[in-house]
């Protein structure tokens, strides 16, 4: 093996291009909505509005999802989550470390503090080890 291939896999990348007036407020509830720019409007004010990229390879646990220069391991992820995301730049992101998704459509990662979120920031998810 060179060294060249332990170089990190990126998954999915994206970007904050807007963020909704309600959006921080779940922070108090540990969770992020992300949408794509299509998001409806009954939804948009809840959520971190992104670019809408395909998925690279499926996200699975153990991957890592990195807001700029803030690392979560991911716990679980739900069945629903590579699909949405994909399509429509849609799941709840829950930091609370579960490792069995209670919903279809939310990724889960591990317990850390609420990532700094704004116009802007990059979104990965890196393979894991």
């Amino acid at each position: 093996m060179s060294a060249v291939s332990s170089v990190a896999t990126v998954k999915y990348e994206t970007t904050i291009l807007e963020v909704g007036s309600e959006a921080r407020g779940f922070k108090d509830i540990n969770m992020a909505i992300l949408f794509g720019d299509e998001a409806p409007d009954a939804l948009r004010s809840s959520c971190f509005i992104i670019k809408v990229n395909q998925i690279l390879e499926p996200i699975k646990p153990g991957d890592v999802m990195m807001f700029g220069d803030q690392t979560y391991a991911i716990t679980a992820v739900g069945n629903e989550v590579n699909t949405n995301l994909g399509n429509l730049g849609h799941t709840a992101i829950v930091f609370d470390g579960a490792t069995t998704p209670e919903l279809a459509g939310s990724l889960y990662l591990e317990k850390k503090p609420y990532p700094d979120l704004d116009v802007g920031t990059v979104i990965k998810v890196m393979k894991g080890e």
